[in-house]
């Protein structure tokens, strides 16, 4: 009778592997398919739909592959830049995670996924554009979805666009905010494969974020600095 038992557990969870297999499957074939509609560069509103999907059915981690291999998918076939992966992987494996921790609480999903892909995947989308993608003219706030309206509504208009009036600013507190995402980033590691963390990793994510936010405060003194020498020079 156990061995019985024990076969039908394994052919129960043989099923379940191979039923989200499937159901993963079919959402990378539906964003790939649906991720033209309304899309423009740096914001791709469907992906946002399967994002939240994938995350709430299956959790953050198939979440996380699933806008992976979309993003993939539509590189390779659509000529998508690398905001195809920049855009959607940290939505997706953000929604998944904190639909997790609130105990199945749908708002969370959605706050995941605006604060993971509008947020945290626009600031990454700054440097590996320009650093692997070799676009110039961009900040640290160029393609969260807010500046990025604000400046086409401006232009439709026809007001007057202060997009770059303050650039320095903006930069600094990109990279401040790069240190909250590196921070989540510990936690969500030590919170994964740490068993019972110390103080010393308990302290890591401070320390990271201390970092971050000490290294924007250099660039912001530095560059202002420096801008105000050169506009002194000119007068």
């Amino acid at each position: 009778m156990a061995l019985f038992l024990v076969k039908d557990i394994i052919q129960m969870d043989k099923n379940k592997n191979l039923l989200k297999m499937i159901f993963l499957a079919m959402m990378v074939a539906i964003g790939v398919v649906i991720s033209p509609i309304l899309r423009v560069e740096g914001m791709c509103p469907m992906a946002h739909f399967i994002n939240v999907t994938c995350a709430v059915f299956l959790g953050p981690w198939y979440a996380f592959i699933c806008a992976l291999a979309i993003g993939i998918i539509r590189m390779i076939f659509m000529g998508i830049p690398p905001l195809a992966l920049t855009g959607a992987v940290f939505g997706a494996f953000l929604s998944g995670m904190l639909y997790r921790l609130s105990k199945g609480k749908l708002v969370c999903a959605f706050l995941g996924e605006v604060i993971g892909t509008g947020i945290i995947g626009a600031i990454v989308s700054y440097p590996v554009m320009t650093l692997l993608w070799g676009r110039t003219g961009l900040t640290w706030f160029f393609y969260v979805p807010s500046f990025k309206l604000l400046s086409r509504f401006q232009t439709a208009l026809g007001s007057d666009i202060y997009e770059t009036s303050d650039r320095v600013a903006n930069n600094a507190l990109g990279i401040a905010f790069c240190g909250f995402i590196a921070y989540l980033a510990v936690v969500v590691v030590v919170n994964n494969f740490v068993t019972q963390p110390g103080v010393v990793v308990n302290s890591i994510k401070y320390v990271v974020l201390a970092a971050f936010i000490i290294a924007a405060g250099v660039y912001w003194l530095v560059k202002r600095r420096s801008s105000i020498d050169v506009t002194n020079s000119k007068d």
